[in-house]
């Protein structure tokens, strides 16, 4: 007897791409649509093609909020996923002390972005913050408004604070889930810690650290709130990347049509590391 399907179930899934149509497609198509127009006020705007795209991929603000942005989400990645990995390993396999440590590395995730901002913004003031006051107190001339260095090394190290915790719960969740034969066997071999890492954690991880990977370059790449709220973009424009870059276009300019090319490169440009991040895994995964 032959087996009728039925699409029905698919019905199901139609809210979900409504939503999704509502929520991403269209405010994207707008966005299209802005970057291909001058426009002056509601009635008035006329079609210029490819003009803004020219004009943005050579304005210099591009450029240089590009260098920070991209030097900022490799530092992210270098520290904060051997940081996790690190922490992962450390952590209790079970027990009391296990569900403390998650409870524990879950409140960073959890505190909006906004608040973490202003936290460590009085974290690192000189006159009332702990960390600035003990830094200056011991010889340390630390001041991140004026000081262009300490201004980036407190905001990778807020970031740092902020979403290491994410990359330690999934690579424990990963460590979690390799079954217990296969330290049976490198206990039988008398392997080293290190081996076993090696060998048997590492390779094990590397799923798992795809997502990790990926989430954090996407989210660092699009950093907006934490750095405008402790610094404001400054000293200078040492830490404007290319969120605030694009919103201060958008907003404080109100020049809609550049701003919608830069969005749309600002897009692609996510799109396409992310995609050479994931080929370049996925190879590693295979051994290739």
């Amino acid at each position: 007897m032959k087996k009728v399907e039925n699409n029905k179930a698919w019905l199901l899934v139609l809210p979900v791409f409504l939503l999704v149509a509502f929520s991403a497609v269209i405010p994207l198509m707008t966005v299209v649509n802005y970057s291909v127009q001058d426009i002056f006020d509601t009635t008035n705007r006329y079609f210029v093609g490819v003009e803004w795209f020219k004009e943005v991929l050579r304005d210099p603000r591009l450029h240089d909020s590009l260098i920070r942005q991209f030097t900022f989400s490799f530092f992210v990645l270098l520290i904060e996923i051997p940081l996790g990995i690190s922490v992962a390993l450390m952590m209790p396999k079970e027990g009391r002390w296990s569900a403390l440590c998650l409870i524990l590395l879950a409140i960073p995730l959890l505190i909006p972005w906004n608040v973490v901002g202003t936290i460590w913004q009085i974290f690192g003031r000189a006159d009332i913050g702990l960390m600035g006051y003990y830094l200056n107190a011991i010889g340390i001339d630390y001041n991140y408004a004026n000081n262009s260095a300490d201004a980036w090394a407190t905001v990778l190290l807020m970031d740092v604070w902020h979403w290491t915790s994410l990359i330690a719960l999934l690579c424990y969740s990963g460590l979690r889930a390799i079954p217990d034969a296969y330290y049976q066997a490198a206990r039988i071999d008398r392997a080293s810690g290190w081996a076993i890492f090696r060998y048997i954690q590492l390779p094990k991880l590397q799923s798992v650290l795809l997502i990790g990977v990926l989430l954090r370059f996407m989210d660092s790449f699009m950093i907006y709130t934490e750095p405008f709220v402790l610094t404001g973009g400054g000293p200078g424009n040492s830490t404007t990347f290319l969120s605030q870059t694009l919103t201060t276009m958008a907003i404080g300019q109100f020049d809609l049509g550049r701003a919608g090319a830069f969005s749309l490169i600002y897009f692609l440009i996510i799109l396409l590391v992310s995609w050479l991040l994931y080929t370049a895994m996925q190879h590693v995964e295979k051994g290739e």
